[in-house]
């Protein structure tokens, strides 16, 4: 009888064929290995649909999916999930890079707290090369024990990647799947902040990929990112007040469907009505690779020590 492996690796995939090998060595180099990666292809036009296969004929973790059409990230994350067999689940990007120990540190922290929905590490941007260019600190209070305050603090404060964290799958069906309109990804998570806290592990263990052709540098409009989230999104039923608007109601929704105390609900309701007034404090909203890049002299970290299959990369 075949067993279903703890941890299902999820990762959708587009035209990713100058990055894609570097991950998927990164992600098949993981100490831990009790899991599955599933691919979900959305109909690339280059040589990812070779690359995938290669992998998948020699490792059996490996499990290769192609879909007909492209369907738009945000629906191609929803399905790769649907596909996927773990109690554990993450999403993983084509363009990334993961150290060794990544997944056993994550896997740990869900293990020692059982109340903890969400595990994820220290991050860092990365430029094209795989050099990094910006740290982050991580500063949210999604640790907290506190449904309202680990709310407002994805509300208030610049956002981690949490999104791309290990996560309880029983968890993540509860909620809301992956939408499509402005910040979509941000009300994905603040719902599961009202599920439970995450655990943050303090090492340095991932590493955000910043390059031209990365979806958020490629489509620089509202518009644009929405309509590559999902096609549907095109044409004029779709204007971009409605996208803020519906960005807006996400969080309200989550709030309403989120298992919560009375307290806990208006105490959420406040904060929501005090960012909406507000319009988020300046800064709030930035993005961790628009920051002034730091000196590489001054980082005594090096990607190719901790990740898998760059050794032959390192100075």
């Amino acid at each position: 009888m075949t067993t279903s492996p703890r941890l299902s690796i999820g990762l959708p995939v587009y035209n990713g064929q100058e990055y894609l090998s570097e991950s998927l060595d990164a992600l098949l180099g993981q100490t831990y290995t009790d899991f599955e990666l599933v691919i979900c292809d959305n109909a690339s036009a280059d040589a990812t649909q070779d690359i995938c296969r290669a992998y998948a004929s020699q490792d059996a973790r490996v499990r290769y999916l192609r879909l007909p059409r492209n369907i738009g990230a945000a629906p191609n994350h929803n399905f790769v999930f649907t596909q996927c067999r773990g109690e554990l689940f993450k999403w993983a990007s084509h363009d990334d890079l993961y150290a060794r120990d990544l997944l056993t540190r994550c896997v740990l922290a869900l293990d020692e707290r059982p109340e903890v929905v969400l595990a994820h590490s220290g991050q860092a941007v990365i430029d094209g090369h795989g050099q990094i260019t910006v740290p982050y600190q991580y500063g949210l209070a999604t640790d907290s024990p506190s449904a309202p305050d680990r709310f407002r603090s994805l509300l208030f404060e610049p956002g981690g990647d949490d999104f791309y964290g290990v996560m309880r799958a029983d968890v993540l069906r509860r909620v809301k799947p992956h939408d499509s309109y402005h910040h979509a990804d941000r009300t994905f998570v603040a719902e599961l902040t009202l599920h439970g806290p995450f655990e943050q592990v303090p090492e340095l263990l991932y590493f955000r990929r910043d390059h031209p052709n990365r979806a958020e540098r490629a489509n620089p409009t509202k518009r644009s990112r929405c309509v590559n989230l999902d096609p549907r999104r095109a044409g004029p039923l779709h204007p971009t007040p409605r996208l803020l608007a519906e960005y807006v109601w996400g969080f309200a929704s989550a709030i309403r469907r989120a298992p919560l105390s009375a307290a806990d609900r208006r105490a959420c309701y406040r904060h929501l009505s005090a960012w909406m007034t507000s319009r988020v404090r300046p800064g709030a909203g930035e993005r961790v690779e628009d920051r002034a890049p730091v000196d590489p002299g001054r980082l005594n970290v090096s990607v190719d020590a901790l990740v898998a299959g760059r050794e032959g990369k390192q100075t």
